[in-house]
This record gives structure tokens, sequence and C-alpha cells, in this order.
């Protein structure tokens, strides 16, 4: 090792991109086929980072004073190591799930059912590989009640180094499948390597109706206790006595050890059903009761958009699996499109593509893929790729071969498919999403779409405004400003925001059923919600001495000791907070008890966005922090202090304190100055219709628009009961249609409101963006004369919030 500096750790890195705490980073520069990670030893330092794993010292070490440089064989190996090092010092169950299909559905199903009794700890995403799965162990803190990790192999002795990291005491064998199967000599083989993640276990979880799994399960003696499951025989200790389908949803019933018991699940496929089944047979073994079970099973939400059924044009009905191609999974969304179709009574069509990488000679391959087709009753194969056109010409059924993507688009067998349930899947090289794309029928939507690559930019953007200490407050109360607040929780959380702030208990609550675990502050508790405040740990915002009062009685009726709560001192915005002259009193309180213990204590600016109130500022920044050191020099725990909102972070740099609260500069908009900075929400809807209006003719309510000209008129299905301020009618304000202001005419309606686009080259169905990249809100609230916030906020929830990040 080169340097002796001393930091706390915190934190590993391997991608630059994902840099928050440089000062508490350990950066590993791994090699991978894409690049060496000691390129960017360079810029990270310079961000601030003094930690690196490296296999070899750079040429220029002068150039990185006072850093850290722990050099290894193999940086890979060390991150692997270092992840063990780390698994080893927690005594928690933990859950290790692996197979060919349906890992991550089952890690994140398990998260679902769990989550409301114990603390889980799961990868995130599909980080189930050689480096995501040392990344998701590092996530295991001394909070932790149960952790859910995957792993993933492509190749033998993967296994080997995965297992080490994870050490399952209970283990889920998924499926077994042909994906990878290229780099195996048999799947007996593959499947041996991937029970390799099981030598350790309490109780390993399968299928035992798989009779190859069950031979290599006793082959391997492992040891464990096994609950293999089955809807065959009812000797194993799981068995599955019944699996019916009602209406929209799967009834199964199952018994268990003498325990009898039933649940329905959302789904019908036979993957959700297998899916189910593992994570019943752990809920099971984790001692939940059948009631819990049944309610958790219930209210089982999809992971992820794939095999989502849409609206197509001529009266089809569109499955997108565009990005998916392997035959474990074709057989799974042909059992989904058969299901479809036969509810629907229509036609079957499947638009399948040369499947990539199979581990299969072609022969096989497509002879396997043939008698899939005719299992599943597919009425019409569109097929497109050499491999496939040259292997599958002799199936049965009607068939039409393409070369390319291309060929297929343009023929007229695609373009008049009429009254069919049409499955698309193809492997990503072929880019069918334009074929979805194509075929799927264009919807009347307003949607108002999230980007959170541009959140986590804001968020980054204020952190590099904080010394390294400062902890940062996000505030998602009022369903994030509008964004949606669990995927924008959920995203903060995953980029290392030290606190969540909600206005009311019942928003907190609704994060913490999302699977939020990051602490929350409730700025506004009610008296009637003490009880949700302790069952999820929310921690509330203690103003006024009833309010005090009244938590310390509930929390002591309930024997709770040392709840965090969150002192608020009023320092001149006289709405909310003890006055300073009440602190010795307060303290007195707090010390003569032991339910409560004060987390931190803050005020709030009344004006520090206002150059003109600077004065008035400077006056509350005097006045907190003379209250504030005489409340914490009471108490002999660490107790933060924080005062500044968004515009106070950039204007008032002395005032930061312990920690920050970053609101409306997390959402796009600099409060200081009211410039853009990275858009997060843009709304946006279509065309309805467009008419052709004589000059005199009145447009909309109370006939207010009056035509001065010959015009165009379009309808957008958007209005006031969505968000869009009846202050923007009659030409006050505009959208975008295409690039070009279209002003709206007349008043606006509940659901509809008209624009004028006489000068504007459009149709119907044509996007129209109502704010967003190219119309700031900033501008519409001007034109409302009132501030962001109340534009953001006042977008309904009937509007379809589109969360995404690239």
């Amino acid at each position: 090792m080169v340097g002796d500096r001393e930091d706390y750790i915190k934190w590993i890195l391997i991608d630059s991109r994902s840099l928050s705490f440089p000062e508490e980073t350990l950066f590993f520069a791994l090699k991978t086929r894409r690049g060496n990670g000691a390129d960017y030893i360079p810029d990270l330092y310079q961000r601030g980072v003094n930690h690196f794993v490296v296999s070899k010292l750079p040429n220029n070490m002068g150039a990185y004073p006072d850093c850290n440089f722990l050099v290894v064989p193999d940086t890979k190996e060390a991150l692997q190591k270092l992840a063990q090092i780390h698994r080893d010092h927690f005594q928690i169950p933990v859950i290790g799930v692996t197979g060919s299909n349906g890992k991550t559905i089952v890690k994140e199903w398990l998260h679902q059912i769990l989550s409301p009794y114990m603390r889980v700890v799961r990868s995130p995403r599909s980080y189930n590989s050689q480096v995501g799965v040392p990344l998701s162990i590092w996530q295991m803190s001394e909070k932790d009640e149960v952790g859910v990790f995957e792993a993933g192999i492509s190749r033998p002795d993967e296994m080997e180094k995965l297992e080490p990291m994870i050490r399952p005491t209970v283990g889920v064998f998924t499926s077994l499948g042909g994906a990878h199967q290229e780099n195996f000599f048999s799947m007996q083989e593959k499947c041996m390597e991937k029970l390799r993640l099981f030598k350790h276990c309490d109780v390993v979880i399968y299928n035992a109706d798989n009779q190859l799994l069950c031979n290599c399960v006793a082959c391997s003696m492992l040891g464990a206790r096994e609950i293999a499951w089955s809807t065959k025989d009812s000797n194993q200790p799981l068995y599955i006595s019944s699996v019916k389908e009602v209406d929209d949803h799967t009834s199964i019933k199952y018994s268990y050890l003498g325990i009898v018991g039933s649940f329905d699940i959302p789904f019908q496929d036979e993957a959700s059903i297998t899916n189910a089944i593992h994570c019943l047979a752990v809920a099971l073994y984790m001692m939940l009761t059948p009631d819990q079970i049944a309610e958790r099973m219930a209210k089982l939400e999809p992971v992820g958009m794939r095999l989502e059924l849409k609206e197509g044009k001529n009266h089809c009905q569109i499955i997108n699996d565009s990005y998916n191609s392997d035959l474990a999974s074709l057989d799974i969304a042909l059992d989904f499109l058969m299901r479809r179709s036969q509810r629907l009574g229509m036609q079957r069509t499947l638009i399948l593509s040369d499947i990539m990488q199979s581990g299969h000679i072609n022969a096989t391959l497509y002879r396997r893929v043939g008698q899939l087709l005719t299992q599943r009753k597919v009425d019409k194969l569109i097929a497109v790729g050499p491999n496939i056109t040259k292997w599958l010409k002799e199936y049965k059924g009607e068939k039409y071969f393409f070369m390319s993507t291309e060929d297929a688009m343009k023929s007229q067998v695609v373009k008049h498919l009429s009254h069919e349930v049409v499955l698309v899947k193809g492997a990503r090289q072929f880019h069918f999403e334009r074929i979805t794309d194509e075929l799927q029928l264009r919807q009347h939507e307003t949607i108002l779409e999230v980007n959170l690559n541009n959140l986590v930019d804001n968020l980054n953007s204020y952190r590099a405004m904080l010394s390294p200490k400062t902890k940062m407050v996000s505030m998602v109360k009022a369903s994030g400003y509008g964004a949606g607040t669990v995927e924008v929780a959920k995203t903060l959380q995953e980029h290392r925001t030290d606190y969540l702030a909600v206005a009311l208990a019942d928003e907190g609550v609704e994060l913490r059923q999302a699977g939020v675990f990051v602490d929350i502050i409730v700025m506004n508790p009610e008296m009637s919600s003490f009880l949700s405040l302790f069952q999820h740990h929310l921690e509330p915002e203690v103003y006024s001495f009833e309010l005090l009062d009244a938590l310390l009685k509930a929390a002591q009726h309930m024997g709770i000791a040392h709840f965090p709560i969150h002192v608020k001192i009023n320092t001149g915005m006289n709405r909310l907070g003890f006055l300073p002259s009440e602190i010795p009193e307060l303290i007195e309180r707090l010390k003569g008890q032991t339910a409560l213990i004060p987390r931190s204590v803050f005020s709030h600016l009344a004006g520090s966005d206002d150059e003109a109130l600077d004065s008035f500022t400077k006056h509350q920044i005097a006045l907190f922090d003379e209250a504030s050191t005489q409340f914490i020099s009471a108490f002999n725990h660490k107790i933060l202090r924080h005062l500044c909102n968004s515009a106070g972070i950039v204007r008032f740099p002395e005032a930061h304190y312990d920690m920050v609260r970053l609101g409306l500069g997390l959402y796009g908009i600099d409060a200081a100055s009211g410039e853009i900075l990275q858009t997060v929400c843009s709304l946006y809807s279509t065309i309805l219709q467009i008419r052709d209006l004589p000059a005199g003719e009145t447009v909309g309510y109370n006939k207010k628009g009056v035509l001065v000209r010959p015009s165009r008129i379009a309808a957008i299905p958007v209005g006031y009961a969505d968000g869009i301020d009846r202050r923007l009618g009659n030409g006050r304000g505009y959208c975008l249609v295409n690039g070009q202001p279209a002003p709206y005419v007349g008043n606006i309606c509940m659901d509809v409101c008209m624009i004028d686009v006489t000068d504007i080259s459009c149709e119907v169905h044509d996007k129209v963006e109502l704010f967003g990249e190219n119309l700031p809100v900033t501008q519409l609230a001007k034109w409302m004369d009132t501030i962001p916030y109340e534009v953001l906020t006042s977008i309904s929830s009937r509007v379809k919030r589109v969360s995404y990040s690239e």
C-alpha cells in the first residue's frame, strides 16, 4: 500500500459516473473489455476521491499527494474479497436466488412480501454478476434483518466466487433453462454449478417436479434441509394442491407440514405462478402466517413492463417483448399469448427474430421452436432473420419469412394485421421496438414524464456546493412536487440521500410500503398519526409543547424508547416552531424522559431567495445559531443542525451547518435565480381534433375565444382538472406543437383546452408540450402570476406519470 491517509470508507465505487461522497469512497479500478478503470483516476481525484485500489501504480504519483493506493494483483478479486469480509460481519438470514429465469422477479417479490414485517436489503435491479454481487453485498448494514441477493452465472467456476460473498442461509433455485448453455458441456453441468451457491445453506427451495433438478440436488449432497415443492406429489414438504384461473387472477391452494392455506396472485402466466410458489416457500420458512402470505400475495406488483398487453391498430392487441429472445423466455411469452388470445377469442400471431447465443446448434434450436409454436397453437408466424428463415421453413403453420426488420415492416402482412393478439419477441439487435411502435395504437394521452437522470444531476449539483460532511435532506412531499413520490424517493435512496422529508405520515407510510428504507422526516405530524410514525419509523418534526406532550404520552404508552424527533425553532417565519425563549423549558422536558431523543434542531428561512430580505435572513441565521447552540450543548449525543433550503444552499453557505434541505432545486428550478437547472418534469398531451373556423367565430365556454382571422383550432385532452390552470386561457399562455407556440384559445375547460395552430404544420395525434425542456415551468408560473411550486404540485393524480432513466 502506498500512502498513509486515514479516512472512514463508506462507499465503494467502480463507475466514476456514480460518485456521490468522494471523501468516503474507495474506487476499484477494474479492467474490462471496454476499458481500464485506472483511466478515470485523474478525474476522480479532482472530484475529491483519495482512495484507490489498482493493479498498477500511476506513472505520475506526484500528481496525487495525500492519497492511498492499494496495489493488488487483481482488482476484481480484491472487490470480491472485500465483499466477503463485509458479509462475514452479519448473522442475519440471507436468501440467495439463482436459476436460469425468474431471479429478479423472485427477489423483488420476496421484498414486497417480507418488507412489511422486517427490514430487507436486496440486490439493486439485476446486480447478480461477478461485480454486481459485491456492490449488492456492500449495502448490508446493522439495521438489516434479512438479505435477498441474486447470483447469475454464464460460465463454469463462477459460482465458486459468488458463494463466499453471498453465503446464503436460504437457497432458492428458480428454474433450469437454456440460457448460457453454450458455455457448459451439459444441462446437468450447469445445474450443478448453480447449486454450488447453496453449499452452506440451512435450507434449499426448489421445484421437485423437475426431475433433472431433483437428481442434481441429490448428487450435490448439500446437507441442507429441503423444501421441495410439487404440484403432483403430495408427499413433498410443500404440496400445491390446486392452481385455478379465476377472472383476472390465479387462486393457489397448498399444504405445508400440516399447514393448509391459499392465496391469490394478480397474474395468470405459468412463470408468475412458479415464481409465486418459490416466494411462498420462503415466506413459510420465514414463519409468516397464511393470512400474512395471502395479504401480501394479493398485492404483488409486476416487475418491469415486459409482456404488457397494449392496444394496437386494426383492433389488434400487442404483447411487447422486443428485447429478449431465448427458448425459456419464448415459452413463457407464448404461454402468455395463448392465454390472452383465448380470453379475447382472437387469432394469435408471433413476430419472432433469430434467437441468439442459445447454446444449441441451429437444427436443434429451431426444431424446438417449431415444437413450442405447435404446443402453444400459434396461428401465424412472422419470422425475421437469416437463421430462422433457413431452419424453420418446415414449420407447418401459416408462416412468413423476412431477412431483416426493415423488410418485415415494409410487408403487407405486417401492415394488414387485424383482430389478432400479436406477440413481438426479438433479440435486441433486431430493434423490434420499431415494429411495436408501428403496430401500437396511438392513444389520446396526457403524460407527465419524469427524468430521473436529471433529478440525480440536480441532486449532485447541490451536493457539490456542500462540505463532504454536510448531509442532505431531499424533499419529496406533495407527491415529490408532483413528480410521483415512490420512483423519486427510490432514486434518491439509490443515490445516497441522507434523509427524505414528507409533509404527512401517510406519505411516509406509502414510501415504507414501497420498500423505501432511508430515514424519513415528517414535517407536519398530526395527532392521529402517532401509531403510523412508530410502526414505520417515521421521524416527526416537533414544533410545540402540545405536540411534544402528546407524542411523549403516546410513546411512553407503547413502551418506546429513544425515538428520534426533529425540533423546530421559530426564528421569524412565524409559522411553526418553539420560540428561542422557550428553549430552556424544552431542554428540561426532553432531559426528563427517555421515550424521545432529539436527532436534529432546525428552523426555516422566510426569504432566502430574495436579495431585498438578506438582512432579515442574516438575522434569522444569528437567532438560530444562538438558540441551536444553547439546545445542543445541553445533550451529550450528536444533534444535527439544519437551516438552509434550496435558495439558502446557494446564497448562504455559511449557514449550511450539519445538514441542508433540498426542495425546488432538486426538481430543476434554481430557487435563488429562477433559472432552470436540469428539467425533471415535462407535461405532454396529443391533438384530438383540428377544426377550421372563420373569423368572427367563438371558441369555448361563454364564447370567450373570439377569432379575429380564419383559424385552425386544435383540441387537446387536458384541462384544469389535470392542472392546466384557467389563468392560462384566452391567449395569456401557450403550449408547443412541433416546437411552435400555440396560444390557448377561449376558456380552458375541465378536461379539454383549445389552441390556435393556424400557423403550425400539424395533424391529429401530434405531440403537444405543455411544459418541459422547451417551455420551462417557470414561464407558466409567470403567466399565472404564481410560483413554480404551484404549477408542479397542481398536476392531477389522474395524469399518468412515466419515470425513466437512461
